[in-house]
């Protein structure tokens, strides 16, 4: 028994360990050339990143500054927007002053035209040339007469009877009577009647009775007017 474990051991010892093979021994090593290409082209690919990533940065600092810059041109144009202009001091205030001013005066504008019933066709002087004698007054809200500074339009129309529309064909208008200066206005002012009164020359058709049409452009920029029946009589 002895001898056989014996043998056994010797048949072991002398017996060769088998070679292990690795298995990367497979792999063939690329040559140093083909390296030595790729380093030759990725260096030039890092320096163009390297330029990329500092054009980013720097526009990115700019694009952080811009709102600040937008702030502060927009604090600058408004207070230049807020100051008065040089040599014109008090110039908001005394707008606005003088928009209180017309919005007080716009109140007391006329606000109607009466054609008094004293208006008809006369004739003056030794020529018996027949005129209109025009008389009108001015009434404010309140239906109190007054003065003011006024343009006046005059036209004459033919009265169409028995007709929904009684004002025909217009035969008649007169130069504007521009009576915005006082010693104009003055000139037409019957003070006796709290009226203007006016002398329109025509030459009236004794078979035509006329409606006169009175238009007053008022210092507001309103415009009023009023119609009135004429007939020539003898």
């Amino acid at each position: 028994m002895k001898s056989e474990i014996r043998s056994q051991k010797s048949e072991l010892r002398s017996q060769k360990p088998e070679s292990v093979v690795c298995p990367l021994s497979s792999v063939v090593c690329p040559p140093s050339s083909v390296f030595c290409r790729l380093s030759s082209v990725l260096c030039p690919l890092s320096s163009v990143f390297c330029l990329l990533s500092s054009v980013f940065c720097r526009l990115s600092s700019v694009l952080c500054r811009l709102p600040s810059v937008v702030c502060l041109l927009a604090m600058l144009l408004a207070n230049a927007g807020c100051e008065q202009l040089p040599g014109l001091p008090g110039l908001t205030d005394k707008t606005s002053n003088n928009f209180k001013k017309l919005s007080v005066y716009s109140r007391f504008a006329p606000a109607k035209i009466n054609i008094m019933p004293l208006t008809e066709f006369i004739r003056i002087g030794d020529t018996q040339q027949p005129n209109i004698n025009l008389y009108v007054s001015l009434l404010d809200s309140f239906g109190s007469q007054i003065k003011s500074p006024i343009v006046f339009r005059f036209e004459l129309y033919q009265r169409v009877l028995r007709s929904a529309e009684p004002k025909g064909r217009r035969v008649v208008i007169w130069p504007d009577i521009d009576l915005t200066e006082p010693a104009a206005n003055n000139e037409y002012w019957q003070d006796f009647l709290r009226a203007y009164e006016f002398d329109l020359p025509f030459e009236p058709d004794a078979s035509q009775s006329y409606i006169l049409q009175v238009t007053c452009l008022c210092p507001n920029g309103r415009r009023i007017s009023a119609e009135f029946a004429l007939k020539l009589t003898k």
